[in-house]
C-alpha cells in the first residue's frame, strides 16, 4: 500500500482538497491519503515545517509528503522532489524544505522539470500528483527531475544567543488549536545553554520562572478546586516536539481565550530567556 500525506494552507471550505484526493485515487492503486494539516495560516513556511517535520517520523518509509503552501512555480520558487530519511517530500522551493531536512548530504534532490509540458495555477493537482504516481511505481526522481544539491534557506529562523552568552533570543512560529504559543526555542539548546541555571523568560510583559513537565504539574490538586486559581493559569513547558511552549491551562480561544491573545503575542514575536 502506498500512503501519501497532505500538508496544505487551503483550508475545507473549498473544493481543492477533494480533487486532489480524487485524482491521487485515480492515479495510485491501493492508495492511503493522511491529512496532516490543511488549516496552515496561508503562506507561514514556518508554520507549514513545525507541522510536517513533527509529523512525518510517525509514518513508515516510503511514505509521499505533499506540501501544498506557496506552491505555485517561478523561476524564484521553483519545485523540489526530495528523498530524506526513506520519505519522500513533493514541494516548492521556499524555504519549507530547508526547515525540515538537516542533513542534505545524505539526501537526494530534484528540481521537478516537467513544467515544460504542464502550465497551471494549481500545481499540487496538475504537477505534484504526477511526481508522486512516478515515486509510488517506484520510477527514479531523477526521471522527473534534474538533481541538485542545494535548497532555499530561510534566514532569522533560529534562535540566536547573545555575546555575553547569558541570554537566547528566540520567537513564536507557531500558535496551536488551544492558543499555545509555540517557539523556536528548542529544549536541548536551552539546557546546553542554561547549564541548569536560574532563569526568566519574557515575553512582552509576560515572565516564568519555572517550566513544567506537563499542563496539569502546574495546579495544586491538593488544594479545593476552588483555591486552585486554575482559570488562566499561565505555565511555561517544553512541548511533546521539545519546543519551549509558552501556556494557559485549559485555555480556550474561543471562550476565555488562550495565551496567544491574554498575553498579546503572535506569529514571530519575540520570546527571551535570560540566564542568571
Amino acid at each position: 500500500m502506498t500512503i501519501v500525506t497532505l500538508t496544505t494552507d487551503f483550508g475545507h471550505k473549498d473544493y481543492s482538497v477533494s480533487v486532489i484526493k480524487a485524482a491521487l485515487l485515480q492515479q495510485i492503486p491501493n492508495l492511503s491519503v493522511i491529512d496532516i494539516s490543511h488549516q496552515i495560516s496561508p503562506y507561514n513556511p514556518s508554520e507549514t515545517a513545525y507541522i510536517l517535520k513533527n509529523a512525518f517520523r510517525a509514518f513508515p518509509e516510503g511514505t509521499i509528503h505533499i506540501i501544498g503552501v506557496e506552491s505555485e512555480w517561478t523561476p524564484e520558487n521553483i519545485h523540489l522532489a526530495i528523498e530524506f530519511e526513506g520519505h519522500f517530500f513533493i514541494g516548492a522551493d521556499n524555504g519549507i524544505l530547508s526547515m525540515i531536512i538537516d542533513d542534505l548530504k545524505n539526501t537526494k534532490i530534484v528540481e521537478i522539470n516537467i513544467h515544460k509540458t504542464v502550465i497551471s495555477s494549481f500545481p499540487v493537482l496538475d504537477v505534484f500528483i504526477s511526481v508522486a504516481a512516478h515515486i509510488a511505481r517506484k520510477g527514479n526522481l531523477e526521471v522527473i527531475g534534474k538533481p541538485i544539491n542545494q535548497i532555499k534557506e530561510l534566514t532569522n529562523i533560529n534562535p540566536v544567543i547573545n555575546l555575553e552568552g547569558n541570554q537566547i533570543l528566540g520567537s513564536v512560529i507557531y500558535i496551536d488549536n488551544y492558543g499555545n504559543l509555540i517557539t523556536n526555542i528548542k529544549k536541548i539548546f536551552f539546557n546546553e545553554v542554561g547549564k541548569t541555571r536560574n532563569f526568566t523568560i519574557s515575553a512582552r510583559s509576560i515572565k516564568f520562572k519555572k517550566i513544567y513537565n506537563g499542563y496539569s504539574e502546574a495546579i495544586d490538586f491538593s488544594l479545593p478546586k476552588n483555591k486552585r486559581n486554575e482559570d488562566g493559569k499561565k505555565l511555561a513547558l517544553f512541548n511533546s516536539a521539545n519546543h519551549l511552549e509558552l501556556a494557559v491551562y485549559k485555555s480556550n480561544p474561543k471562550t476565555v481565550g488562550g495565551a496567544s491573545s491574554l498575553f498579546g503575542l503572535d506569529y514571530r514575536d519575540p520570546v527571551t530567556v535570560k540566564f542568571e
